[in-house]
């Protein structure tokens, strides 16, 4: 990851695109939070292309984070120490990403991130590659985000907002868990036309 990137957390890119994707995403999880009940839905899962394949090699549940000045990692995880039943958990969570959450797009980093179990195959194929396309296509708009890929160190802030995300709709998400994180490239990146 860029110097800045990993200790910012953000490409730091000034590029309309990156506003109007993030401001998109924004709202396509909120929506899949409030009329979806938080199950991930083609809006958050793109399919990944490595390299130049012409040929997706699958589909990855992707992860927006904030900006470390507006982390709300702490209440992510205080919301996972409440209670031991899931599905209260569950509940709270929808309830809190479905509010305000993903309301200022500002305030959220342009590095994507995805997690994958330990050892994961996929994983291994994605970070090897060093980088990628995502394609995301909801709601009449596609985006192709080419990403540099990084494997993301338990220390690095976008792993802990990652796992603290997770862990509220899967308590049983092993502790070496793979988190990946994706650094667009917004000036090879572009928005398709439907």
């Amino acid at each position: 990851m860029s110097s800045v990137a990993s200790l910012l957390g953000d490409s730091y890119a000034n590029h309309p695109l990156k506003d109007r994707f993030l401001k998109w995403q924004c709202h396509c999880r909120q929506m899949m939070m409030r009329d979806n009940m938080g199950r991930p839905d083609a809006t958050i899962m793109p399919e990944v292309y490595l390299k130049d394949d012409a040929q997706a090699m699958g589909t990855i549940i992707t992860i927006m984070n904030k900006l470390p000045a507006y982390s709300e990692t702490p209440e992510m995880l205080h919301m996972a120490r409440k209670t031991n039943d899931p599905a209260q958990r569950r509940n709270q969570a929808i309830q809190y990403f479905s509010a305000t959450f993903y309301q200022k797009h500002k305030q959220f980093s342009d590095i994507l991130t995805s997690t994958f179990p330990p050892h994961s195959p996929g994983a291994a194929k994605i970070r090897s590659a060093e980088t990628c396309r995502l394609v995301f296509a909801a709601y009449a708009q596609s985006f192709e985000i080419r990403c540099k890929v990084w494997k993301l160190t338990p220390k690095n802030l976008l792993n802990q907002s990652t796992i603290a995300h997770n862990r509220l709709f899967n308590p049983e998400l092993p502790g070496n868990t793979i988190v990946l994180g994706f650094e667009p490239d917004w000036s090879s990146s572009q928005e398709l036309k439907a």
